[in-house]
């Protein structure tokens, strides 16, 4: 893999206190002008997150030494908490480059394959996931995104393991999901999985569902913990599972069309910061998770999982594995592969 970036990690790392204000400016601007002979490009840039959240703090430094490492000809306009629409919306218009850049989920839009990082129950630990994206293994399924419309420069970590909170009880077998009205994202991972256990998953946007586990549209959710603080989820919740049941990838989706209308030079810069920007938002984003939970467990009931639980688990969910393999997303070889890329 590319490792043009780290020179500007250590900068990103050096600046961390620094973080410049997100510029909230109108989306219908050009993608282009031209200031003193130069053209510059502009690159818009969105997430559903709220700017405290690390995914959006990382985006600040990326504006910040974008604008600096390419002398002012690219610059960055940050759209956070959703205020240029939801998740889907916000991809679409990547896709169409009236956004330039986003991050969040739907990831599978981009390459079913990424689906094989969210195998429940695969990774042991959150050093693994990232040893797998920073590989060729990881950089290849980047690559396949442009096949759907999509230049993905870098993927990382959507923050830690996934956990479960409930209005109805703690979770602590795969009997407690029979029947429980579960929000999920619109990933097929995640709704065959929670189909497998027993529950009613329930595709609800996430920045709606606040508002359906608030009314009892849905009684429970599955998130890291840095989102269930980030969006209030505990507001409306009782019980807080910890069951590390999965790790959702972040890809930095960006217009291929905008981004091969830059120069050669800028090319190179660009990848760079943005291959920095998400090491930097792996360790802010998983630094912050045990602050997060902390914060989840003075609020929320918590219980985890015993070894025996999680093994029960794993043994619900195996059909979820054998049933990409069959529909072709990806080979048994595949798994093993990364697998062994995984544990090193």
């Amino acid at each position: 893999m590319k490792r043009v970036g780290l020179f500007f990690l250590i900068v990103l790392l050096g600046a961390g206190l620094a973080f410049s204000s997100a510029v909230i400016a109108s989306a219908e601007k050009p993608t282009s002008e031209t200031t003193a002979g130069k053209e510059v490009y502009l690159f818009k840039y969105a997430n559903t997150q709220s700017e405290n959240h690390p995914r959006s703090k990382s985006m600040m430094l990326f504006k910040e030494q974008l604008e600096k490492a390419s002398n002012g000809r690219i610059k960055v306009e940050l759209y956070f908490s959703g205020v240029l629409g939801k998740e889907a919306e916000v991809l679409d218009m990547v896709v169409t480059g009236s956004v330039q850049g986003c991050r969040g989920g739907l990831f599978e839009r981009a390459n079913k394959k990424y689906l094989l990082y969210t195998l429940p129950f695969m990774f042991e630990n959150t050093d693994q996931v990232i040893r797998l994206m920073r590989s060729e293994f990881g950089d290849k399924i980047n690559r396949e995104a442009l096949a759907n419309g999509i230049y993905i420069p870098a993927c990382g970590v959507a923050g830690g393991f996934r956990n479960i909170t409930s209005n109805v009880k703690p979770i602590k077998n795969p009997s407690d999901l029979k029947g429980l009205k579960m929000r999920t994202p619109p990933i097929d991972m995640t709704i065959k999985t929670f189909k497998a256990l027993g529950a009613n998953p329930q595709q609800v946007a996430y920045t709606e569902t606040y508002m359906a586990l608030k009314s009892g549209v849905v009684e429970a959710q599955e998130n890291p913990f840095s989102n269930t603080v980030d969006m209030k989820f505990y507001e409306v919740q009782k019980y807080l599972s910890v069951v590390n049941w999965q790790l959702h990838p972040d890809p930095f989706y960006v217009n291929p069309g905008w981004y091969n209308s830059l120069p050669d030079d800028l090319k190179a810069v660009f990848d760079s910061v943005a291959e920095s920007t998400m090491i930097y938002s792996d360790t802010i984003w998983l630094n912050s998770e045990k602050d997060y939970f902390y914060i989840l467990k003075d609020k929320l009931q918590v219980n985890e999982l015993t070894p025996a639980a999680t093994n029960q688990f794993r043994e619900a969910v195996k059909s979820v594995w054998q049933s990409y393999v069959d529909d072709g997303f990806f080979s048994w070889e595949d798994i093993n592969e990364a697998l062994r890329i995984a544990k090193g």
